[in-house]
Protein backbone atom coordinates (compact mmCIF):
# COMPACT_ATOMS: atom_id res chain seq x y z
CA UNK A 1 0.00 0.00 0.00
CA UNK A 2 2.77 2.43 0.43
CA UNK A 3 4.32 1.80 -2.69
CA UNK A 4 1.20 3.15 -4.51
CA UNK A 5 1.04 6.26 -2.03
CA UNK A 6 4.84 6.74 -3.43
CA UNK A 7 3.73 6.49 -6.71
CA UNK A 8 0.36 8.90 -5.74
CA UNK A 9 3.16 11.39 -4.22
CA UNK A 10 5.23 11.53 -7.69
CA UNK A 11 1.99 11.63 -9.42
CA UNK A 12 0.53 14.45 -7.52
CA UNK A 13 3.79 16.42 -7.47
CA UNK A 14 4.17 16.14 -10.72
CA UNK A 15 1.38 18.23 -11.25
CA UNK A 16 1.20 20.35 -8.30
CA UNK A 17 3.47 23.65 -8.54
CA UNK A 18 2.47 24.20 -4.86
CA UNK A 19 3.18 20.46 -3.44
CA UNK A 20 6.81 20.55 -5.43
CA UNK A 21 7.17 23.59 -3.50
CA UNK A 22 6.60 21.88 -0.12
CA UNK A 23 8.49 18.83 -1.07
CA UNK A 24 11.65 21.15 -2.64
CA UNK A 25 11.78 22.96 1.34
CA UNK A 26 12.12 18.96 2.64
CA UNK A 27 16.36 18.82 3.32
CA UNK A 28 16.35 15.39 4.52
CA UNK A 29 15.01 12.02 3.98
CA UNK A 30 13.52 11.62 7.31
CA UNK A 31 11.66 15.37 7.19
CA UNK A 32 10.23 14.47 3.53
CA UNK A 33 9.01 11.00 4.95
CA UNK A 34 7.33 13.18 7.87
CA UNK A 35 6.22 15.97 5.10
CA UNK A 36 4.15 13.61 3.12
CA UNK A 37 2.69 11.41 5.91
CA UNK A 38 1.73 14.62 7.13
CA UNK A 39 0.49 15.62 3.45
CA UNK A 40 -1.76 11.92 3.85
CA UNK A 41 1.03 10.06 1.94
CA UNK A 42 1.59 6.61 3.73
CA UNK A 43 4.88 6.59 2.68
CA UNK A 44 8.27 4.63 4.17
CA UNK A 45 11.84 4.60 4.20
CA UNK A 46 11.89 1.74 2.50
CA UNK A 47 9.76 2.91 -0.57
CA UNK A 48 12.12 5.78 -0.74
CA UNK A 49 15.19 3.53 -0.99
CA UNK A 50 13.46 0.76 -3.18
CA UNK A 51 12.65 4.29 -5.83
CA UNK A 52 16.35 5.02 -5.27
CA UNK A 53 17.14 1.47 -6.56
CA UNK A 54 15.07 1.82 -9.23
CA UNK A 55 16.07 4.57 -10.43
CA UNK A 56 19.51 3.86 -10.06
CA UNK A 57 19.54 0.68 -12.19
CA UNK A 58 17.47 1.96 -14.58
CA UNK A 59 19.98 4.49 -15.34
CA UNK A 60 23.08 2.17 -15.13
CA UNK A 61 21.17 0.02 -17.37
CA UNK A 62 20.60 3.11 -19.64
CA UNK A 63 24.25 4.14 -19.71
CA UNK A 64 25.47 0.86 -20.68
CA UNK A 65 23.49 0.23 -23.80
CA UNK A 66 23.84 3.86 -24.90
CA UNK A 67 19.68 4.44 -24.76
CA UNK A 68 19.42 8.41 -23.95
Amino acid sequence: MSWSDLERLVADAETSPELQQTLSQCRSRQELLHTARQLGYRVTKGDLLNAWLEHHNAAEVQGATGVL
